[in-house]
C-alpha cells in the first residue's frame, strides 16, 4: 500500500487547512486510516483515526477543532484542521492499517505562525 498526502503549508493562527491522503495498493474493507504529528523535539502522536466503517477518534488536544473524514470509494482520508494554534505545528503523517499490517506516507509540513 502507498500513501501519498498533500495539503500542509503555513498559515496564521486562527487559521484553517485541510489535508488529504490517498491510498493505493491492495486494499481490502476493513481498515483504519489516521493522522499523527511529530513536532521538533517531541513524539510522533496520534492525532485522529477513522474506521472504513466511520468511527473516528481523537487526540483531546485537537478534538472540537480537527475532523477526520474518508471517501472509501477513493481511498482517501482528510484532515480538516480549523482554530490553528501555533502548537499545532508539526509534519504529519496520514497511516493506514490493514490485518496486521500498517503503512506511512511522507509528511507534509504544517506551520502556524504569524
Amino acid at each position: 500500500v502507498q500513501l501519498q498526502a498533500s495539503g500542509g503549508g503555513l498559515v496564521q493562527p486562527g487559521g484553517s487547512l485541510r489535508l488529504s491522503c490517498a491510498a493505493s495498493g491492495s486494499i481490502f474493507g476493513i481498515n483504519v486510516m489516521r493522522w499523527f504529528r511529530q513536532a521538533p523535539g517531541r513524539r510522533r502522536e496520534l492525532v485522529a483515526s477513522i474506521t472504513s466503517g466511520g468511527s473516528t477518534n481523537y487526540a483531546d488536544s485537537v478534538k472540537g477543532r480537527f475532523t477526520i473524514s474518508r471517501d472509501n470509494a477513493k481511498n482517501t482520508v482528510y484532515l480538516q484542521m480549523d482554530s490553528l494554534k501555533p502548537e499545532d505545528t508539526a509534519v504529519y503523517y496520514c497511516n493506514f492499517a490493514q490485518f496486521e499490517l500498517s503503512y506511512w506516507g511522507q509528511g507534509t509540513q504544517v506551520t502556524v505562525s504569524s
